[in-house]
């Protein structure tokens, strides 16, 4: 038919603005007129089905999920010191959103350390609070499908090493 695509049914992916899913099927659906074949991921965290044309898969960011070694690399990430810029909230806000919907686990991992906040310094704001939320569930989604171990197991493995740096 057209392009072969390198994803397979059962395949761990990771779509940058949704995170980690898994291929369920590769079907074929008619779309106004056209005949394309679809990559049908599934996000089970949030319920969700999302359906990537199998020759939109290189534009879309779309990718497997990472090797051990560049988890590694992310884990590393968060054993450095929080970079914060003296830009204002907003844009930073701006930057840090940009760098979870990337889907790069190292660029996630740099703003669960800047965004992360031991006991002794002052509280988060609501919106600073969200995106370390955001950021830490995106980095511990991959973890725990990198490391085959459940959500909840990764994220305090995640939390443990920040509050060890």
């Amino acid at each position: 038919m057209g392009k072969k695509t390198e994803y397979a049914a059962g395949d761990w992916v990771v779509y940058p603005t949704h995170g980690v899913g898994s291929v369920t099927a590769i079907e074929t659906q008619d779309v106004a007129g056209l005949t394309l074949e679809m990559l049908v991921i599934s996000f089970p965290r949030d319920r969700m089905t999302l359906r990537v044309p199998v020759n939109k898969v290189p534009t879309s960011g779309l990718r497997k999920l990472s090797t051990q070694k560049i988890m590694k690399d992310a884990l590393s990430t968060l054993k450095g010191r929080a970079r914060v810029k003296r830009a204002m909230w907003s844009r930073r806000a701006q930057e840090y959103e940009a760098k979870i919907n990337s889907g790069d686990p190292v660029s996630i991992a740099e703003v669960v350390r800047d965004l992360h906040r031991r006991v002794d310094q002052p509280d988060q704001s609501f919106s600073e609070r969200q995106i370390y939320e955001a950021a830490l569930d995106r980095l511990a989604c991959e973890l725990a499908a990198v490391e085959n171990i459940d959500r909840d197991k990764a994220a305090e493995k995640l939390e443990e090493m920040l509050m060890a740096a």
